[in-house]
């Protein structure tokens, strides 16, 4: 029996004791409404009348039947007798339920997840949509999975957003002399993680060569398809697999998430790689979005490989990628466009704006631009280990750099990685030339319709005067 229906038999004992004791005639309260629910359903000795009023009719009948003491005697008996059980069950029930939830804030809508490969795709992403279709409400219902064991962490163990700000230097001069960006950047740079909302963990069931992770926000649906259409697609080169996902947090305006939300919910639900998590999407959470990949990378992925981590307005060969791989040794591995000696730009007008206060050292450690690059699935593990003990940075790539700094690993440029566009000039038709794509292994950036084409283009029979070697 539910809580819901043990109160219910215990309004309705209470409702009837009342009824049969007492002969009232009196008017509805404000409560009326949720009294003749009740009453309705309880007894069926009562009627209700237009007028409001609740008429009893059934004392005068055992009046006349000689029955009005004993029939009320033993009446009141075995209903208190009842009445005293039901409410001993319903506190012993309401203790054990809040004994056994963990935070109503989050709990709304509890489920499980299923890690069968088989049945994950008619079952789970239901009850995915389950939860993803009240998140904005105030209750929110966070993706469940396995539970947790003491030794070690098997699934995403945050269940709830407990975070403030961190007040202890808002008085200080240089706190204030900061942009409101920035103010607000350092003000909760101590919360870390956050819950999830939608959760894939059977993207790593099996032996995966490579995991294809694509950053990506809510509204940027149509970059999302035009990359399942090309270089996004799940299947297997040469016998190794490869596997997708797209990394989102919430809409970071509050007039496109109800809606946008929905949106991504129904997407899901055909395609199935969406990880999303109860952080704005903006440009300061990049870093965010790059800590919650690797915690969640380190509990489900014991059995990739490698994994290409870039945008979604970037062409991608993973033909390209796999070729270069192929002699690779699983190790320290990573490796893009990578910059070295890289100055922090201290112009405020710059997407890219650092002020002395946040980092005042003349040069970036060496670090990959964040369009695309390589690393090794192992790395990405010891990635995280370091990344939990690091302050968070605005800039993600840079932020990374800093993580491979710590562990001694320098990242490996390749000139098949064009994260800055293939020549400088943005008007220059070798930005548009096939031959070049055909040889790339990274190239940003693409609008979606110009990143179809040219993908039709470089895998319809294209014939190149020459090869260029860069692989």
């Amino acid at each position: 029996m539910t809580l819901h229906s043990m109160y219910s038999s215990f309004l309705g004992k209470f409702v009837s004791l009342k009824l049969i004791t007492e002969s009232i005639d009196r008017p509805l309260n404000d409560q009326g409404d949720f009294q003749n629910r009740w009453l309705s359903s309880c007894s069926p000795l009562t009627t209700i009348q237009p007028g409001g009023f609740i008429k009893l009719r059934v004392l005068s009948v055992f009046q006349n039947m000689g029955l009005l003491v004993p029939l009320a005697w033993v009446w009141k008996k075995t209903v208190y007798k009842s009445l005293l059980l039901s409410f001993a069950l319903i506190v012993t029930v309401t203790v054990l339920q809040k004994a056994t939830v963990p935070n109503q804030l989050f709990q709304s809508q509890p489920h499980k997840l299923l890690f069968s490969q088989e049945s994950i795709k008619a079952q789970k992403r239901d009850e995915v949509m389950s939860v993803a279709s009240n998140f904005w409400k105030k209750d929110i219902a966070v993706s469940q999975d396995v539970e947790e064991t003491k030794e070690e962490v098997t699934s995403w163990d945050v269940t709830a957003i407990n975070c403030t700000a961190n007040l202890n230097f808002t008085k200080d001069e240089w706190f204030r002399n900061l942009e409101p960006n920035f103010q607000q950047f350092l003000l909760y740079r101590h919360c870390r993680y956050f819950p999830m909302i939608i959760n894939h963990p059977e993207k790593c069931t099996g032996e995966i060569y490579m995991l294809i992770v694509v950053k990506s926000i809510i509204t940027q649906y149509d970059r999302r398809e035009a990359i399942r259409m090309t270089w996004g697609q799940e299947k297997e080169l040469d016998g190794k697999k490869i596997r997708t996902v797209f990394l989102l947090g919430v809409a970071s305006k509050e007039e496109e998430r109800s809606n946008y939300q929905k949106l991504l919910e129904y997407e899901d639900r055909i395609y199935g790689d969406i990880l999303q998590w109860n952080f704005l999407d903006s440009f300061f959470n990049l870093t965010l979005k790059e800590v919650h990949f690797l915690k969640w990378f380190n509990i489900y992925c014991d059995n990739v490989q490698f994994i290409f981590k870039g945008d979604d307005d970037v062409f991608v060969s993973p033909e390209n990628i796999l070729e270069f791989l192929q002699d690779q040794k699983e190790g320290d591995l990573f490796v893009g466009d990578v910059l070295i000696k890289a100055k922090p730009i201290r112009k405020k007008e710059n997407k890219y704006y650092i002020p002395n206060a946040l980092y005042n050292k003349s040069h970036y450690p060496p670090y990959a631009g964040g369009g695309g690059f390589v690393m090794d699935g192992s790395l990405a593990k010891r990635l995280h280990k370091v990344s939990e003990n690091l302050e968070l940075y605005p800039i993600d790539d840079v932020f990374l750099g800093m993580c491979l700094e710590v562990l001694k690993v320098m990242p490996v440029a390749h000139t098949g990685f064009k994260t800055f566009g293939l020549v400088k000039n943005k008007n220059s038709r070798m930005n548009r030339e096939p031959c070049f794509f055909k040889n790339m292994l990274v190239v940003h950036k693409l609008l979606p319709s110009d990143l179809i084409i040219m993908w039709n283009l470089v895998h319809n029979n294209l014939s190149c005067s020459q090869k260029v070697n860069i692989l």
